[in-house]
Formats: structure tokens, sequence, C-alpha cells
């Protein structure tokens, strides 16, 4: 089989991803290992960036009422992100399997193939292009492709059989999590420090708790099955004097803070993005947002390469965009987890850095570190402060960019690529919602740099011929 992109793993990014090609017009295949969804959710939400990109998308509502707070921590020291315009902790109550349903729903409206039950075992490449081959149940199977990109998580099989390099912390800790029925556990939505340890629960269905088990001291398991509830049951009295023993589990699995991360993110035709690229404590739900927002970063760069109209450097600003935003976010959950997962002898840090927080200039570096609020790119020469930053409360459901202001009617020529609005004030929008030139002089290079050459007038003719 042949599709110009061949994406593995069907979880929020990899269906993210293989969306916002189908809105570039490139045809993808995804492929799936699991022969059903697992209906396993480790993410309860996302960060404010992450709920601006589904909103530009046009999917934030299929969520239907989308809660969010406020207050919310960095390192279990209480904080208040509402700081930064439109920050918020996360987006609440929106298990990672309902993600996953929603955007594989909005994928395949689009036209992905998704093929689950299809294991990739092998992939190789040369100047032409991929192949991926992958068990299918009934033998193996090959896919052609132009490119592939790895989103088959922290464990990603394809990373390695790819040769990317992916250094970093080993573990030092494990914690359990355990989805109980029927138990009313008393909410600790961002965790309670006890002696010992450090303890979670939220509800995340009337009878169903999400819990979260950190006892000092536990060291990781190098096999990778998951922990049972009875060891878990007995972790939470420890640290609680509650028994949560015999009840009813849905789901009981462990994790650790190990951090790592590839240092590259494009190896020839082959590309990593979400956990498969890089690996975190997950602190402040942060691990889904990074993803979903790789997907979105590469999506149109990839598919303006796959059609032929990108410029030649446009696909390598995947890495040097998004590896800086990744090692940042793995080096605020190392410092989070210092903060709230270690014992008395770092109270003292933790007061200092609460103490720090009052002041709000400190506040609204975190909340927009956390958030992902304050990401800004590196897309050329201005001073303009929007440059390089997203832009807000912008609609882009289309995957095109976007220019606004009196000077929209002089790029026609990139109109296929490029939605024209008059009016407003005069900014060029990156498909992913990032400002890339605003007003002054640079337009044209601008529109060259991230949307390729303008058409010519014969292409422009043969396509209106097309039209008829």
């Amino acid at each position: 089989m042949t599709a110009p992109v061949i994406v593995v793993g069907a979880g929020p990014v990899g269906l993210m991803l293989a969306g916002e090609l189908r809105l570039g017009g490139v045809d993808v295949i995804v492929l799936e290992r699991r022969e059903v969804p697992s209906g396993e959710s480790r993410g309860l939400g996302f960060t404010a960036r992450a709920a601006e990109i589904f909103a530009q998308r046009g999917l934030l509502s299929r969520f239907g009422t989308v809660e969010t707070s406020p207050q919310g921590h960095f390192g279990g020291i209480p904080m208040d992100y509402s700081v930064l315009p439109g920050a918020h902790f996360g987006a609440r109550g929106i298990p990672q399997h309902r993600i996953e349903s929603m955007l594989e729903d909005w994928a395949c409206e689009l036209g992905a193939e998704v093929l689950r039950g299809h294991e990739v075992v092998g992939v190789r490449q040369d100047a032409a292009g991929v192949v991926a081959i992958a068990d299918g149940g009934d033998g193996l199977v090959e896919f052609d492709g132009s490119y592939l990109v790895a989103c088959d998580g922290g464990r990603s099989t394809v990373r390695g059989l790819a040769g990317f390099d992916f250094p970093g912390t080993e573990a030092t800790r494990e914690m359990y999590l355990a989805d109980v029925v029927g138990r009313n556990i008393r909410p600790r939505f961002i965790g309670e420090r006890v002696p010992g340890g450090m303890v979670m629960s939220a509800p995340l269905e009337p009878g169903v708790d999400r819990i979260i088990v950190c006892e000092r001291g536990t060291p990781h398991r190098e096999a990778r099955e998951a922990p049972g509830f009875a060891e878990v049951a007995d972790a939470w009295q420890r640290l609680t004097g509650e028994s949560l023993h015999g009840a009813e589990t849905r789901w009981v699995s462990a994790f650790t803070d190990a951090t790592r991360q590839v240092t590259e993110y494009r190896r020839g035709r082959f590309l990593v993005a979400g956990d498969a690229a890089h690996t975190h404590l997950p602190a402040g739900g942060q691990g889904l947002s990074l993803g979903v927002q790789d997907a979105v970063n590469l999506g149109w760069k990839l598919a303006a390469t796959v059609r032929g109209w990108a410029a030649p450097d446009l696909l390598g600003t995947y890495h040097s965009e998004r590896h800086p935003v990744g090692a940042r976010v793995l080096r605020n959950t190392r410092a989070q987890g210092h903060l709230y997962l270690s014992g008395e002898e770092v109270e003292p840090l933790r007061e200092v850095v609460a103490e720090l927080i009052r002041i709000p200039a400190v506040g609204r570096h975190l909340s927009g570190m956390v958030s992902g609020l304050d990401i800004r790119y590196d897309v050329g020469p201005g001073t303009h402060p929007l440059l390089g930053r997203r832009m807000p409360g912008v609609a882009l459901p289309t995957g095109r960019g976007l220019l606004t202001g009196p000077t929209a009617g002089a790029a026609t020529d990139w109109a296929t690529r490029v939605e024209l609005r008059p009016g407003g004030e005069p900014a060029l929008v990156r498909p992913d919602g990032y400002v890339v030139w605003a007003g002054g002089d640079g337009l044209e290079e601008a529109l060259r740099r991230w949307f390729g050459e303008p058409k010519s007038v014969t292409e422009r003719r043969l396509e209106s011929c097309t039209a008829l």
C-alpha cells in the first residue's frame, strides 16, 4: 500500500498529525498496533495552548462544555494561572480516550486512513522514499511513502528502528496509577504531600476516581508489566491510612520520572513527534499538549514539502522550533518533580519558590511556560511584539495561513495557501497560528519563506480551467 506520508501510532499526536496533513491536501495512512482503542487515559485534559489549537481548528466545541480553572500549581505550590490573559492551568475532565476518539473522527472525516492491528516491525529509507513493514496479523505488509512519522509513544519502536538517539536522565522514582470504582475517594486535585510521598485523587466520572501514588524509596521496575492493584492499595494505605483493598479497578499502571529527548526530530525522511520525541514526568498536563503542538507545527510543513511548494528549509524548522520547546518542558517538569516529590530536605527551596511565585513577573513567567502561551519562534527580522508568537482568538479551520490588513490584496498569488482578510491590523499568520509578519516592510519575503514561491499565471489559469 502507498501514501505520501505514513504515520505510526493512533494516539492524540498521530491522529492530530493525520488531520493536519489532510487539511494540507496530502494522503496519509496511520498504522496502529492495537486492534481497538484501549479506552485508557493517562492524560485527563490539556493546557491553554492546546485548547487554543483545538479552537483554531473548530474542534474544541466537539468536547461540549470544557471546564477550565485558573488555579493550579507549579511543583505542588499553588499558583494562579490567570495572571496571563487567556491562561489557565488546563482543560479538565476530558480523558485522553475522548480526545483520541474526537481526533480520529475528525481525521477520518477529512479522508485519513487508520489501519488498526498493524504493528510496525521494520522501516527503511532511501533517496526516493520510505518503507514501513507491518505485521497485520495475516503476515507482513509493506507500506511505501515519501515520509514516515513516528508517533508511537515513549517506548517507540520506530524511534529505535530508525536510529534516533534518545539521551536523558534515568528514572529515580516510580509512581502508581489506578482508576478505582465505587469508593468515593476524597479529591486531591493537585495532590497532597504526605509523610513518605505524595498522593493525588480526582473524579473521572460518577463512581470512578483516578488515584496516583508516589511513595519515596520505591525502586522503579525494569519490566514493563503493570503492578497489581494490591501493590497500589498497600502504598496508598501506608501514605494515607485509608484502605482501598478489594476495590474494583478499570485500569492499573505505573510511570516514572525518566526524562529523555531525541537529539534530532528529523533523520532524512524519518521524523518523530509527541512522546516518541520526548518523555518526562507528567507535571501540569503538558505531555499530551506538547505532542499536539508538535503535530500542528509539523503537519502543514510536511504537507507543503510533499506538495512541492515549500521553501527548501521549511521542513528543517520543525526541529529548530520544536526541539527547544520540548527541552524547556523537560526542564520545568524535572524542576517540578524535585519540588513536588522530594522529602523535607527541599522544604527551604519550596518556601523560597513559593515567595517568588507571589511576585507578579515570576507568576507570569511560570504561567506562560506551563500553559505554552509564551512560546516564541525565530521567524525572521522585525521587532513587533507579536512576531513569532501565537495569534490568540483567530480561527484557522481550513489549515491555511491568514493575511489580514489593508495590504492583503498584495498576496493574491498565494491565495490558495493563505486566506486574505482585508480588515484589521496587518499580520501574516502561519497555519499553526504563529505570526511571521506584522506590518512594515518584508511581507513578500515572509510569504516566500513560509508559503513558497507564488503561483505562476499559467498555474492559476490551469486551476481556473480545472475548476470549470
